[in-house]
């Protein structure tokens, strides 16, 4: 099974000129979710890995399965006031403003091995921030998954350029 072939395309959304790649269609497909969840752990055989890291939303859903299959603990990466605890947050850049993401401070601990899980790569500023908020504690961010990597944005390049290891299932050209 190709998996681009259950991934849906919505052209000029949520701007004119951006072709938003939908994985709700593939999440909505049992064989379809099953080998991308499947494909996402193979990379890890034999690691040790503690947590693994979603980020919001869809990242919630797909480390929810990986940290399920690897029998390890799973931790939101949440946007500014979404947990109730103490938390911790990292600010980034966004092509319109900027963001925050948080963890609560307990979520990792030092030395712990984590897997960082989104369903998409695109500059990599979501990114960026979510590894930089799960080592500030001392955490080390061992592997970066994403569904879909959109080369031409460059954050799978960053990521790398900062040592860590990225992989993506599908590639799609253009934003």
């Amino acid at each position: 099974m190709d998996l681009k072939t259950v991934i849906r395309t919505i052209p000029d959304y949520p701007n004119p000129g951006i072709m938003f790649r939908d994985i709700t269609t593939l999440l909505s497909d049992a064989r379809g979710f099953r080998r991308a969840v499947d494909e996402l752990v193979q990379p890890l055989a034999g690691a040790k890995i503690d947590k693994v890291a979603g980020i919001e939303a869809r990242g919630f859903i797909l480390g929810g399965a990986i940290a399920h299959q690897l029998s390890v603990g799973f931790v939101p990466v949440r946007k500014k006031g979404k947990l109730p605890f103490e938390t911790i947050h990292e600010t980034y850049e966004l092509e319109y403003g900027i963001d925050q993401v948080e963890i609560h401070i307990d979520a990792v601990s030092k030395g712990e091995r984590v897997l960082l899980v989104d369903d998409l790569i695109a500059t990599g500023g979501t990114a960026m921030a979510a590894i930089r908020l799960l080592e500030r504690p001392g955490a080390e961010v061992v592997l970066c998954s994403f569904i879909v990597d959109l080369p031409e944005l460059g954050g799978s390049d960053k990521l790398r350029a900062i040592g860590k290891k990225v992989v993506s299932l599908v590639e799609f050209e253009g934003e």
